[in-house]
């Protein structure tokens, strides 16, 4: 009997959009549909934070989404956060603020926007911003704190953080952007998933996940079967099980089609 997933994770940018939009081919909108129609869970697992999350469980039948890499859960059919971790964001602003001058930070605030220390670019943010200061960010327990490093590039982020140490969170740093995020200790997409996972029933041996970022690579190990987009950074590609073409060639959709044929 072929293998078929009870459970598909899914990351959204870079995955299911072009990195910061909202659209969603009709390729792959239409293959997960397949997918929830076969009785299989279909879970959103995203760095993106509640806000940013929204528009793409509009299009999609997600049972739930992890958002924020796993710090906060939220459950599309009945609008409800069953679970959020926070941590306290000052520590690690200070640490990055000395390492990486001109950057600038955002903490999330959940299902409202962010808290702004620092001018973001047009289009960074999620929901309604707020400028604000050190003192008042740093007593803003949060689930999500992300950093961009304005004129500099993804390369010059990743090598100027190579050795660093933030104690107390899990941090991830985008290959498409300067762009860093940092969640609670202990904190990815994959504890999430197997946390969601034990209390669905459902085995990691039964579920696919598919990503493209540094903060995939817990979930594809993961999971029974972790496809790694075709874009993706070698680094991630060598942690999947096999590789999908890429987001510009509906690599998702093609993965899925094996097991959801129309």
């Amino acid at each position: 009997m072929t293998w078929r997933p009870r459970l598909v994770a899914l990351d959204i940018d870079g995955t299911l959009t072009h990195v910061g939009s909202n659209d969603i081919s009709p390729a792959v909108q239409a293959v997960i549909t397949r997918v929830a129609e076969h009785g299989s869970k279909v879970v959103l697992a995203t760095g993106r934070s509640l806000i940013g999350v929204t528009p793409i469980a509009a299009q999609v039948p997600a049972s739930f989404a992890l958002c924020s890499n796993g710090a906060v859960w939220w459950d599309p059919a009945a609008n409800e956060i069953p679970k959020r971790t926070t941590f306290e964001p000052g520590p690690t602003i200070e640490a990055l603020r000395a390492l990486l001058p001109g950057s600038v930070f955002a903490v999330e605030r959940t299902g409202v926007g962010n808290l702004m220390l620092g001018q973001f670019l047009p289009g960074d943010l999620w929901g309604e911003t707020i400028g604000s200061t050190f003192d008042e960010m740093a007593a803003t327990p949060t689930p999500r704190l992300v950093m961009r490093w304005l004129d500099h590039t993804p390369a010059e982020l990743a090598f100027a953080v190579k050795d660093l140490e933030l104690p107390g969170i899990e941090w991830s740093v985008d290959h498409t952007e300067p762009w860093l995020t940092a969640v609670p200790p202990d904190v990815t997409k994959g504890s999430a998933l197997d946390e969601l996972c034990a209390e669905l029933g459902i085995s990691p041996r039964d579920a696919l996940a598919i990503g493209d970022g540094s903060n995939d690579v817990e979930m594809l190990t993961w999971a029974g079967l972790g496809v790694a987009m075709g874009q993706a950074p070698a680094t991630v590609q060598a942690a999947a099980d096999e590789v999908a073409p890429t987001v510009l060639e509906d690599g998702a959709a093609q993965v899925l089609d094996r097991f959801f044929p129309d």
